[in-house]
């Protein structure tokens, strides 16, 4: 299926009006692209929950980045918080941990956090996730859960593959025009593991 097309005609389906959007963000740089491409036609609120992010100082330092992007380029766009607890993260990919990148972690990854998103998005016309825009990320797996959720609570999903029509690397041009810190790793324990172990090889090698 083709994601960003079912987004395009959703959103042509109720323009010219706006309607209201709970996105979940998982960081600066991925929100940058989604922002500058959804605000023409959302009122936004970010929800920054990722408690997937380790440590806590990371944590932290995303968050700062998110709050300047905003303050920056999108003072129209809100921002939601929820506390931050790593253990949340550990319990949603319990028996997943030595899995790599994309794989079945990943997707319980995704998992809790939208549904966390679709929880706080009752008073919302639409939800989703800025997590498509990376092309390290499984998009299929995204937006079937995506659906899932909305069957399962009746909060409207909106469909998307933010990558598509360039949005990866307008959001790397983006991070440079507001030099904005971009990570080396996903967020988590074991993706940070898996980017400092490839840095090892390739320094020895």
């Amino acid at each position: 299926m083709n994601y960003q097309k079912e987004m395009e005609k959703i959103i042509d389906s109720f323009q010219p009006q706006r309607k209201s959007l709970l996105l979940h963000a998982c960081c600066a740089p991925c929100s940058s692209y989604v922002l500058e491409y959804l605000s023409k036609y959302f009122d936004i609120t970010i929800l920054f929950y990722n408690p997937n992010i380790h440590p806590h100082e990371e944590y932290e330092k995303r968050l700062r980045e998110q709050k300047r992007l905003l303050a920056a380029a999108f003072p129209q766009v809100k921002l939601k918080t929820v506390e931050y607890d790593e253990q949340e993260y550990f319990a949603a990919v319990k028996g997943y941990e030595d899995l790599g990148e994309n794989s079945m972690r990943c997707y319980h990854c995704y998992a809790f956090r939208m549904q966390k998103t679709a929880a706080l998005a009752d008073k919302y016309d639409y939800f989703t996730t800025t997590l498509s825009i990376s092309p390290y990320k499984h998009a299929q797996w995204i937006n079937e859960l995506g659906a899932r959720i909305q069957a399962d609570t009746g909060v409207k999903y909106l469909p998307a593959d933010f990558k598509k029509k360039g949005g990866y690397q307008r959001s790397i041009e983006l991070c440079k025009v507001y030099d904005i810190y971009r990570q080396n790793y996903c967020g988590c324990i074991f993706s940070k593991r898996e980017s400092e172990e490839k840095s090892e090889n390739s320094a020895d090698s």
